[in-house]
């Protein structure tokens, strides 16, 4: 564990990236208490501009409504959303590809074309479809985000596998009497956890990007503040009132380059052959 962070802490852009992330967290945290009014609720007039009023620093949206208390709550639903549908594309993904890697032959070629069906369709276009055939609530993005999440966890994984199952440790096992999923289960996939463990916070950042899109265009949970929404309420205002569209935007971003930078210092703690020489 002390190696792990040495080498994390090694990686500057790792270490910024979680203090962002640590802030963006803090604050999805606290929002209810700091902000304990509905985000949705009228507090002055409309378009007041950052920084004109010392109780709304931010100013306010089209509908008089607190721009900074949008922004604190909508960090909660942007990192539920990204941490849920990441951890279900896991539940997924990781058991189909840990199933074709292991046991290759026909069940490999099964399970690798049904999950070539989900990636022959572009990912935003299966979620779009996906929320307009079910009730565009929270749970349904979700369920939409992880659907078109899981395939490249089931490629990677059975990648993993593929390699892992002629290995030394894993014959050992089968001669011991081990039965398959014991083997898969105490032997391979622990083995295999770094690279899933860099491409989950890889996977979270993708979905705060799916679930701002989708809350942009419309599709999210209209009873959810979310940043999408909210750059999607001020596009038509964009020129007279560009704090309504930059300042989410700017939430989400570095959000995003925060777990995508947190990503590679995570690739370069658990994957030794890439390791910087930190001596």
């Amino acid at each position: 564990m002390k190696n792990f962070w040495r080498r994390f802490s090694y990686n500057r852009g790792a270490v910024i990236g979680l203090f962002i992330l640590t802030l963006v967290i803090l604050t999805a945290i606290l929002a209810p208490f700091v902000f304990p009014q509905s985000p949705w609720k009228m507090v002055q007039r409309p378009f007041l501009p950052p920084f004109t009023d010392n109780a709304l620093l931010l100013g306010t949206d089209a509908l008089g409504r607190n721009v900074i208390s949008g922004l604190a709550h909508g960090a909660y639903v942007s990192l539920l959303v990204g941490l849920v549908s990441t951890i279900v594309a896991l539940a997924i993904g990781v058991p189909i590809g840990a199933l074709a890697g292991y046991f290759a032959g026909r069940t490999d070629d099964a399970l690798m074309r049904f999950t070539e069906f989900f990636q022959t369709i572009p990912s935003f276009a299966l979620a779009i479809v996906l929320l307009a055939i079910f009730q565009p609530s929270l749970m349904f993005v979700i369920i939409a985000i992880s659907i078109v999440s899981w395939p490249p966890v089931a490629r990677l994984v059975r990648g993993e596998v593929l390699s892992l199952r002629t290995r030394e440790f894993v014959e050992a096992a089968t001669l011991s009497g081990l039965g398959n999923t014991q083997i898969i289960m105490r032997h391979i996939l622990p083995n295999a956890l770094p690279p899933i463990i860099v491409l989950a916070s890889l996977m979270v950042a993708q979905a705060i990007l799916l679930e701002s899109s989708l809350s942009f265009l419309g599709l999210g949970d209209p009873n959810i503040m979310s940043w999408g929404y909210m750059i999607g309420a001020a596009r038509t205002v964009i020129r007279t009132a560009w704090w309504l569209s930059f300042l989410p935007g700017m939430a989400i971003l570095l959000t995003v380059l925060s777990l995508n930078l947190i990503g590679e210092g995570l690739n370069d703690a658990l994957n030794p052959r890439l390791t910087r020489k930190t001596q």
